[in-house]
């Protein structure tokens, strides 16, 4: 009898770490995926150059963003043509698209064309790439939607939507950057009215930052604020500084220029401009 209870104590020991030991992983599961979505902000901008690289944030369209800004678009979204032989009710399709947009939130979409609807996934934001199993599990979602409502689907094959949004998301992460001008050694209290850049106070003096990819007309608005801060500083008796504390002449300010110039060329090599409602979607 005592060996009997001897084992049953051990038996539930056992079981008793296996629980702890599973609660444990997933505990530490949850964090990691917490952690990825909702990364920690991020501190001061490095040292030793004008770039920042900005960290996965999610950020909302603003409220007045066009609904031309949220049509599905091949060049980032996963896109799924529905079509019947009837036209589909509007009412029936939106009633059936309710949970897949609650699913998936902002980065699923849905928009009326001719001969029907497109339902689509939006492959890439600053969060990341979406992952195989969120893909395969929208188009599931969809394909069953479509067979509720006796219509036929099309879809690109999607190991190469997967592949082209890995390759998306690592041309959009080296794009996005954030410069970051230095204005220093004089009490600053700037005016300076609606501009492309955001001011920022120091104890020295004030920082200008303009935020590359969601900014329109990039080249002009650099300009504008290497101006504003070269100004500022002649105004004031201050100094036009890099993260170090180097001055920037126009030299310095041109090399900036140029290397924008650079990032903008190579996203709209893939349509994409800086600033436009693709980029704010695709950079949200």
């Amino acid at each position: 009898m005592s060996d009997l209870v001897l084992g049953l104590l051990v038996l539930g020991g056992c079981l008793f770490a296996g629980v702890l030991l599973y609660n444990r992983l997933q505990e530490r599961s949850a964090r990691r995926a917490l952690e990825r979505a909702f990364p920690a902000p991020g501190g001061e901008l490095p040292a030793g150059e004008p770039f920042a690289r900005r960290e996965p944030i999610l950020h909302p369209l603003p409220a007045a963003a066009p609904d031309a800004a949220r049509a599905p678009d091949p060049r980032v979204d996963y896109v799924i043509q529905l079509a019947s032989a009837a036209p589909l009710a509007r009412t029936l399709v939106l009633e059936a698209w309710s949970p897949i947009e609650q699913r998936f939130g902002r980065r699923a979409l849905l928009a009326e064309s001719e001969g029907g609807w497109r339902a689509a996934l939006q492959l890439v934001n600053r969060a990341g790439a979406v992952s195989e199993a969120e893909l395969i599990e929208f188009r599931s979602e969809v394909e069953t939607l479509a067979a509720h409502l006796g219509a036929s689907v099309s879809a690109p094959e999607m190991r190469a939507a997967l592949e082209g949004a890995r390759e998306l998301d690592r041309v959009c992460a080296d794009s996005d950057i954030q410069v970051a001008l230095h204005v220093v050694g004089a009490s600053l209290d700037p005016q300076l009215g609606e501009q492309p850049f955001q001011v920022v106070r120091r104890e020295d003096g004030v920082t200008l930052i303009l935020d590359v990819v969601v900014t329109p007309q990039l080249g002009r608005s650099y300009e504008a604020m290497a101006r504003a801060g070269r100004d500022l500083a002649a105004a004031h008796g201050g100094r036009l500084v890099d993260d170090r504390g180097n001055a920037l002449d126009e030299r310095a300010l041109a090399a900036i220029g140029a290397q924008l110039e650079a990032v903008r060329q190579t996203l709209a090599g893939l349509g994409i401009e800086t600033g436009s409602p693709l980029a704010l979607r695709l950079f949200s």
